[in-house]
């Protein structure tokens, strides 16, 4: 009997697989996709495209332990996550070595500070050296008759000596620049100057970098979550910003910027852009007298690039929310303004540009907006004052709040016209002629009646 595969007899068996015979094209079985090993990435190609998916790719949620977490672009305690690279011109720092110091870490600042005083000493001191090795002080060491250039420096430690003491002015009386050389005196001349511009440099850049008010930020607190519910009958997103200090903020202004990834009509791919958030620009609302926690609010209408977004599309959504508060550190403002009339309000108040100004930075991101919730009171009356507890500062609670967007909820508003159309089942039947209807006769000349 031929040898053929036979048919299955029942159902639940497999079919085996079709022989292949030598005429036929070469089967290859479909290339099976292994998952990417633990630490590796896989390669994009370079380019726009490339690094457009690549961007996607990075500013996409991550799932790491079961949480979501996606990069964001300013953290919490408002910190940039942008770093710069392949600066080419790098002698633009030195142009402006002033902010360059000013800016550096401590430890390097530091380093900075000595190594300028310490370069000094050692270069004047080895100029002092050699001096006096050059006129012959060094083998006169110790004659009575020698009339030295600077007395008492016979080597290289008395020279660093000598160098200290005459920048730092702290004349020892030991040694000293006689009046037998002219060179002695212009060396110390030189070192003086020299000296007195690092004494102004270094202390003026410590002390710029000790009062820069970057730390007054700390006390300034933002909420951890943004919420969108209804306030005066429009759907509004509102965040609560607060100051833990006694001393206020002067001139307070807030900002925010929305930070989203989107792409043109032409197919340009626009990275992370920059869009504005009103919040009361043109009202002034946006100008705080932050001495209890204040509610920001955003009124979403048809200017908000939230004017489409409702509950169910704010789950797909990724964006940023960058909020940025601007004010002058009470404590560095001059006690008035100088220019201000002396019986004015303006000349009791702190003057707004005489201060350090202090800027604060958050940002939320889409999973940390709350629809339909509301910030908790935390303010109360207590014994003639009030109170603040900032144990509820966090807290909210929920709110009726439609899950449409604005936009639908104006359009479910407004009131709909009228459809234009006949009805030919509700128009009156037609009368026959000479029933019902009176005739007009035509009035002749001469009739009275």
């Amino acid at each position: 009997m031929p040898n053929h595969p036979s048919s299955p007899k029942g159902g639940g068996e497999p079919s085996p697989a079709p022989l292949h015979r030598p005429g036929d094209p070469p089967h290859c079985p479909p290339a099976t996709r292994w998952p990417p090993l633990p630490g590796t990435r896989s390669r994009t190609p370079e380019g726009p495209p490339g690094r457009r998916r690549r961007l996607l790719e990075e500013e996409g949620p991550v799932a790491q332990g079961g949480k979501r977490q996606r990069q964001r672009y300013v953290t919490k305690v408002g910190k940039c996550q942008v770093n710069l690279g392949n600066i080419q011109e790098k002698k633009r720092f030195l142009s402006d070595i002033f902010t360059t110091i000013v800016d550096l870490k401590y430890r390097w600042f530091l380093f900075v500070f000595m190594m300028c005083y310490i370069l000094t000493w050692v270069a004047f001191g080895t100029v002092y050296f050699l001096d006096a090795w050059a006129r012959g002080d060094v083998a006169h060491r110790g004659d009575p008759s020698w009339r030295a250039c600077i007395q008492n420096v016979d080597g290289f430690v008395s020279a660093l000596l000598f160098s200290v003491e005459s920048q730092r002015t702290i004349g020892y009386g030991a040694r000293m620049v006689t009046a037998d050389c002219a060179e002695g005196v212009i060396l110390l001349m030189a070192q003086s100057i020299v000296g007195s511009m690092i004494d102004a440099l270094m202390v003026g850049c410590m002390f710029v970098k000790i009062s820069r008010p970057k730390k007054r930020a700390q006390t300034l607190i933002f909420s951890k979550n943004c919420v969108i519910s209804r306030r005066d009958e429009q759907l509004c997103l509102m965040f609560r910003v607060g100051d833990l200090r006694d001393s206020h903020m002067v001139d307070a202004k807030i900002r925010a910027k929305l930070i989203k990834s989107r792409q043109t009509a032409e197919g340009e791919f626009i990275p992370l852009e920059q869009s504005e958030l009103n919040l009361g620009y043109d009202t002034g609302e946006d100008r705080l007298f932050l001495v209890e926690p204040q509610i920001v609010c955003h009124v979403i209408d048809h200017r908000s690039p939230f004017w489409d977004l409702s509950a169910e599309s704010l789950r797909r959504e990724q964006f940023e929310i960058i909020i940025i508060l601007e004010g002058i550190v009470e404590a560095t403002g001059a006690p008035h303004c100088p220019r201000a009339p002396p019986l004015s309000l303006a000349a009791l108040s702190p003057c707004p540009g005489a201060g350090m100004t202090c800027q604060a930075r958050t940002s939320y991101t889409e999973d940390e907006i709350l629809w339909g919730y509301r910030f908790e009171p935390c303010m109360s009356l207590e014994k003639g004052a009030f109170h603040v507890d900032y144990s509820r500062f966090e807290m909210t609670f929920e709110v009726q709040t439609p899950a449409a967007s604005a936009k639908e909820l104006q359009e479910r508003q407004e009131p709909q016209p009228p459809a234009l159309g006949l009805c030919w089942d509700q128009l009156p039947p037609p009368r026959p002629p000479g029933t019902g209807q009176r005739r007009e006769e035509p009035l002749e000349l001469g009739d009275t009646d």
